[in-house]
């Protein structure tokens, strides 16, 4: 699949990785939906670079259904999601103010993992009817996992566990949905900079940045998006996780 012939959903398009996926394909000829529950945000995004936004909860069946019918409408198509919808959480076991709170740890699970299994599912479905290729391909699924889930940090708990379930379903979803032709990866991040790191000011990033082996700073959204861009051309990449972190090993 070509990016030209590519009509993609993106999750959690409205800011960070999930925009930056968003420009970039539409840039280089791709058809795009952004999906995602900041609505303001989505839809002056979507109008800026010429593409669809629908409102979601990624942890909302009936939600989501209604959000992937609109964005297959709106581009006469679906072949490609890339899932970049999620939150990230802090809260040590035994912390200063007590033990874990159950509900940060529940809320991580619900957008983190089962909003990305709950898009794909549906978005397989939309899938399946499309005429296939030379290869019998019907479509491309990304999911977004963290080199969290490898190596978590302290207070991580929630976050890594989230992301290690995207990773550790990436191959067995790719295999029951090899018979209808849809691919599935998953890429994992390092430290990149979104808004979310910005916030965290120079001192900080400057400390983050010198962890990282080569090249010295935080990765850049839009590599993030090349990468998803390879993901979907190349054929051959299917059921697995790729680290994308400039060879960051947290500790």
């Amino acid at each position: 699949m070509q990016i030209t012939d590519t009509m993609a959903i993106v999750t959690g398009g409205a800011s960070g990785l999930g925009e930056a996926t968003a420009r970039h394909f539409r840039e280089r000829g791709a058809k795009v939906a952004i999906l995602d529950r900041d609505e303001e945000r989505g839809a002056a995004v979507a109008k800026e670079i010429g593409a669809s936004f629908a409102a979601v909860d990624v942890t909302d069946a009936a939600s989501a259904e209604a959000a992937i019918a609109k964005a297959k409408d709106a581009m006469g198509g679906l072949n490609a999601l890339v899932n970049c919808a999620g939150i990230v959480t802090g809260n040590r076991i035994l912390g200063r103010n007590g033990v874990h709170p159950l509900e940060p740890f529940v809320r991580t699970i619900e957008i983190n993992l089962i909003g990305t299994f709950n898009m794909l599912r549906l978005a397989a479905q939309a899938m399946d009817g499309n005429e296939p290729d030379a290869d019998g391909a019907r479509g491309v699924i990304i999911n977004t996992a963290s080199i969290a889930a490898m190596e978590g940090q302290a207070g991580q708990a929630a976050y890594s566990a989230s992301k290690a379930g995207v990773a550790g379903m990436t191959l067995p979803i790719a295999r029951d949905l090899a018979r209808q032709g849809i691919r599935v990866m998953a890429i994992a991040p390092g430290i990149f900079m979104t808004p979310m790191l910005e916030s965290l000011g120079d001192e900080a990033l400057a400390e983050l940045s010198a962890k990282v082996t080569f090249p010295k700073r935080p990765g850049k959204a839009r590599e993030f998006a090349h990468l998803a861009q390879t993901i979907i051309e190349c054929a051959y990449l299917n059921g697995e996780t790729i680290r994308i972190d400039g060879a960051l090993r947290l500790t």
